[in-house]
């Protein structure tokens, strides 16, 4: 499909076609996610960066999954309501708490990470391992250079 207006083709836009194809994966792993534990996108982000990383306080969470702190705050609410998380206060700035999973919430992180597998499993059937090598090396591309530039 050619642009109508101009000359610029959004089609061959990079961050359209980034977020276009983000959401697209994004969407279906999240149908799969909620279907089996009833999470939204926000909390399984939560629970996917405490899983990953460990102890965070919910900027760092917020940082290291691009979310909005008001996303996060309302993702680690969730997520202590399931007792998924426990909260601690910090013992030199009582103005930051510290986030960690359960031991509940490292076993559903745990069955979601074989979930996560699945989905790994069947991307690769969809777009084979040259695609998906080709889409790992040019992702690591843009987030270098992007690292370079400062963000």
């Amino acid at each position: 499909m050619r642009p109508i207006i101009g000359d610029f083709d959004l089609e061959q836009f990079l961050p359209f076609r980034l977020n276009r194809a983000a959401e697209f994966i994004a969407l279906r792993f999240a149908a799969a996610y909620k279907a089996k534990y009833g999470l939204t996108r926000p909390e399984w982000r939560t629970l996917a960066a405490l899983g990953s990383s460990g102890r965070m306080t919910a900027k760092e969470v917020g940082v290291h999954s691009t979310m909005h702190k008001t996303k996060v705050s309302r993702a680690v609410f969730a997520l202590e309501e399931r007792r998924w998380l426990k909260r601690a206060q910090d013992e030199d700035d009582r103005r930051v708490e510290h986030l960690e999973l359960t031991v509940a919430g490292v076993k559903a992180y745990r069955d979601l990470t074989r979930l996560a597998r699945d989905y790994s499993a069947e991307l690769l059937d969809l777009v084979g391992q040259d695609g998906l090598l080709a889409l790992s090396s040019g992702l690591l591309a843009v987030e270098e250079a992007m690292a370079k530039r400062g963000g």
